[in-house]
């Protein structure tokens, strides 16, 4: 598998110059992430939150997890240590879930994308990684002022893509997808016209990502698609189909920042 893009557990038993990102969230108990981060996290590793983080405020549209300020962004890695060119490692417990949405957001801002942890932190633990439970102070970063987050579209900018023949791919579980349960959102079903691709289907159950041709296999013919763009319930684990593509060579695929919970707000 391509290491531009995934770190391997066993780098981080080793001396290493990157930047350790600890993205553990749980959208059941959002206070959960951070209180498994002080109980134990890779040494060195600091803490963003999706919430207070890498999210910005919620509004009447927009969906659940809005993407922050962009400035706010930058300078929120900074004070991490964090600048355009710096190498990030970062990791979650949940398949990429979060840990992608920081690929994302850097990936958009133009600094150089992180590389997630091939099967987040239980597979350090696995290889015989210590936790620790102090945070390390850290030199802040220079200041950067980078221009907006890029490869996104609002509500407006995905209907005039969809005239414009692009597919649309749901990466929400297939009972969401049906509109046969919708746990989170006011209104269950999916926006006509898209296809389905689990974000799930990018790892195998232990969270290691599947080898190249196991990503070709999720998606198909869909690959051979001029435009693509992907959304999910918020934004949010349609970062994990988008780092897939991403791995097969299409990184021109766009998010619909505001998702499902963006489109149904308009119902």
């Amino acid at each position: 598998m391509n290491d531009a893009f995934l770190a391997q557990p066993e780098e981080l038993l080793a001396e290493h110059e990157a930047v350790i990102v600890d993205c553990r969230f749980s959208l059941a108990d959002p206070l959960a992430g951070r209180t498994l981060f002080q109980g134990g996290h890779v040494p060195g590793a600091c803490y963003l939150d999706l919430n207070e983080d890498m999210s910005g405020p919620v509004a009447q549209r927009g969906g659940r997890h809005p993407l922050p300020d962009a400035a706010h962004f930058a300078q929120l890695l900074a004070r991490h240590g964090v600048g355009p060119d710096t190498p990030v490692i970062a990791y979650d417990d949940s398949r990429f879930a979060f840990a992608a949405r920081l690929w994302w957001l850097m990936r958009s801002l133009g600094y150089r994308a992180p590389r997630l942890l091939d099967g987040g932190y239980q597979a350090f633990l696995a290889v015989g990684g210590e936790p620790a439970i102090t945070i390390e102070a850290v030199q802040p970063a220079r200041a950067h002022a980078p221009a907006d987050f890029s490869g996104y579209c609002d509500i407006e900018d995905l209907r005039e893509a969809q005239r414009a023949g692009a597919l649309l791919v749901d990466s929400r579980e297939e009972k969401r997808y049906q509109g046969l349960e919708e746990p989170i959102d006011p209104v269950a079903g999916h926006i006509p016209g898209a296809i389905n691709r689990p974000w799930q289907g990018v790892t195998c159950a232990a969270g290691k990502a599947l080898d190249l041709p196991g990503q070709r296999e999720h998606w198909g013919d869909a690959l051979e698609s001029g435009q693509i763009v992907v959304y999910c319930g918020s934004g949010v684990t349609a970062c994990v189909n988008l780092f897939s593509l991403a791995l097969l060579g299409r990184d021109d695929a766009t998010l619909y920042a505001g998702s499902w919970s963006d489109w149904c707000s308009y119902l």
